[in-house]
């Protein structure tokens, strides 16, 4: 039975889903061995997760040792092997673990990533899944060529109920054909629009600065910046480490990097487009340089495919010249019930109304004015509830359901994330982007040279061990 990954589409009330009991040798029984590369920030809610849900873990990689409590600290995982280069941690241990999560900086998600899926280690890997363009796609054929791996990207509204409501109020034909979709950030919320610093610091006694420029090219560290004054709870944090790196390019994928595979999750997941024919920037607060601007808006269109329209999607973010948000206009369905767009959120346009959802991860969606949502009503359940994004990838990972039933795996996060990057390479080109439906620059194939980085000498995935 082919796995429908648009979420078990009920034929009615009574349908079921029949499922292999394994696939994988994992034992029912047996606890998963986890691994971890990174364990602070984002990551202390996989480290959470996991060991609730009586995951083991074997061994962890953090460039950071301060965060090394986060797993040392939990009960039964005190004898965890620690290290501070996750390449050492794979050929240690690569035998031993089941399950990885990634959960580094976004320029050194790939090589990690692409080493567990060809040890054929089941792989959660954090949001956005790559980079570039290039790792995506990558990452993406590795998951269809490796069968028996699962894998989930971060994006944990795609577990959530909003985006399936959404899908429903538009197969049920409550705003037509969709035209265009609108989605819109308060993001950046950390420096973004400048160019390399020009001081330096020692590195601190606890870090592995090497580990932690990874694929990327080798630069001086940078600590606290008190001119950009980065805080967090009220401390002040590094120009890059930890969490001020999203704004530059060498390390991070900006404002479309942090939040698009939230904002715009519902638009792959009821579109289905493949990928995108044309991306834009319309407006830019500047050129890109060691870092993104500090605004712009970026303009995708889509092809039309298996009997659904061409449509257009618009990403805002940062603010203009003027210190104003990039936003949509406030359409006047809106101003019938006398509000306001959010701060964040999607606003649907199609043949005959509009939708506006509220928030980063598509809660509440809603046909717009108030009048139209109440005469159009409750839309037909089509889509069965997921049980949680940790819950679905380690259902899958246990082998209690098949692979696919992992949402968001790479076959569905590989392209979406492949779109979003195109969003910054349009950017970086400055420039019109035109694809073929392979996702390919046809206009100015040079461009293809920036989907792809070379990674630094002896940081790209461990080949030697896979």
């Amino acid at each position: 039975m082919k796995f429908d990954r648009h979420h078990f589409i009920k034929a009615g009330a009574a349908a079921t889903v029949g499922f292999p009991s394994i696939v994988r040798a994992q034992g029912l029984n047996e606890k998963l061995q986890v691994a971890f590369v990174a364990v602070g920030g984002k990551a202390k809610i996989h480290t959470r997760e996991c060991h609730e849900a009586g995951l083991q873990c074997v061994a962890f990689a953090d460039v950071d040792k301060q965060t090394w409590d986060g797993v040392l600290g939990k009960e039964g995982w005190q004898g965890a092997s620690g290290y501070t280069d996750w390449r050492e941690m794979f050929t240690r241990h690569g035998k031993e673990i089941d399950v990885v999560f990634v959960s580094t900086p976004d320029h050194s998600h790939f090589a990690p990533t692409m080493t567990a899926i060809s040890m054929g280690i089941h792989c959660y890997t954090e949001k956005p899944l790559t980079w570039s363009v290039r790792e995506a796609q990558l990452l993406t054929a590795a998951y269809e060529k490796q069968k028996n791996v699962v894998t989930q990207m971060g994006n944990q509204g795609h577990s959530m109920q909003g985006w399936r409501v959404a899908y429903e109020l538009i197969k049920g034909g409550a705003i037509g054909d969709v035209k265009e979709f609108h989605t819109w950030t308060n993001r950046p919320v950390w420096p973004q629009g400048g160019d390399k610093p020009n001081y330096t610091d020692a590195v601190p006694d606890y870090l592995n600065w090497d580990a932690w420029i990874g694929p990327a090219a080798m630069r001086p560290f940078a600590g606290p910046n008190a001119e950009a004054k980065p805080k967090k709870n009220g401390k002040l944090r590094g120009t890059y480490h930890p969490g001020t790196w999203r704004g530059f390019v060498d390390f991070g994928s900006g404002a479309l990097g942090d939040m698009a595979c939230h904002t715009t999750d519902g638009i792959y997941s009821i579109m289905n487009p493949g990928y995108a024919a044309t991306a834009e920037p319309l407006e830019m607060t500047g050129p890109v340089t060691d870092q993104y601007p500090a605004g712009m808006v970026v303009k995708s269109t889509y092809r039309a495919s298996n009997g659904r329209p061409g449509f257009a999607t618009y990403w805002y973010e940062g603010k203009n010249k003027k210190g104003k948000p990039y936003m949509p206009e406030t359409p006047e369905e809106l101003k019938v019930d006398g509000a306001k767009l959010p701060q964040t959120g999607n606003l649907i346009v199609g043949t005959e109304g509009k939708m506006l959802v509220q928030g980063d991860y598509w809660e509440s969606p809603r046909v717009i004015p108030e009048a139209k949502r109440r005469a159009f009503g409750r839309p037909e359940q089509l889509l069965e509830r997921s049980p949680g994004h940790h819950a679905e990838f380690l259902m899958a990972c246990r082998g209690e359901t098949p692979r696919e039933f992992s949402q968001s795996n790479f076959s569905y996060s590989g392209p979406m994330t492949a779109n979003i990057q195109l969003g910054n390479l349009c950017a970086r080109a400055g420039k019109k982007l035109v694809l073929n439906e392979a996702g390919e620059i046809v206009n100015d194939p040079k461009i293809n040279e920036l989907a792809w980085r070379e990674p630094r000498e002896g940081w790209g995935p461990l080949e030697s061990i896979v």
